[in-house]
């Protein structure tokens, strides 16, 4: 499985853009959690009024999951990805919305939790996420036998655009 994650702000248009009907067959917003409102709106705008009490910018974390293409995982499967990415990342018990896509026939999820810790009142720190992000998805490779991706396998083949520091300076 394909994970890909960034930290942003703009909580509109996030919410926006996952529950964007044009884009996606089917949307199922599966879970609201931590949150006061019932909504993919409301949850976010909580997360952008609790950061303004704060200095962090890019208050929420977003991650995609991507099963190969002719993988089927089950709501069940995902939710224990999306545990053990929220646990390898230190936010375990965040605030979180998970909403389901199917795009082209295929199954897809999205993860943005609340980077705030309401307790200190302070971003969570998110260092090394794409790594720990990466190795869980090569387990998971593993784990269901799926045919890895090359760039999983050597991450210099990730991206044949890709250019290393050496190429760049000559």
């Amino acid at each position: 499985m394909i994970i890909k994650a960034s930290q942003r702000g703009g909580a509109s248009a996030l919410a926006t853009h996952l529950l964007n009907a044009d884009d996606n067959e089917h949307i199922d917003v599966h879970a609201i959690n931590g949150f006061m409102a019932d909504d993919v709106y409301g949850a976010f705008q909580e997360i952008e009024a609790i950061s303004r009490a704060t200095s962090c910018k890019q208050f929420m974390f977003s991650v995609s999951f991507s099963p190969p293409k002719d993988a089927v995982v089950s709501d069940q499967e995902f939710e224990t990805t999306i545990e053990d990415a929220l646990e390898c990342n230190g936010l375990s018990g965040q605030p979180h919305v998970v909403i389901f896509h199917e795009k082209h026939g295929r199954r897809h999820a999205h993860l943005v939790v609340s980077r705030i810790d309401t307790t200190r009142m302070k971003a969570i720190n998110l260092s090394f996420f794409k790594d720990r992000l990466m190795e869980l998805s090569r387990e998971l490779y593993i784990k269901h036998g799926w045919d890895m991706p090359k760039g999983h396998e050597d991450r210099t083949l990730s991206d044949p655009l890709n250019y290393t520091l050496e190429e760049y300076q000559v």
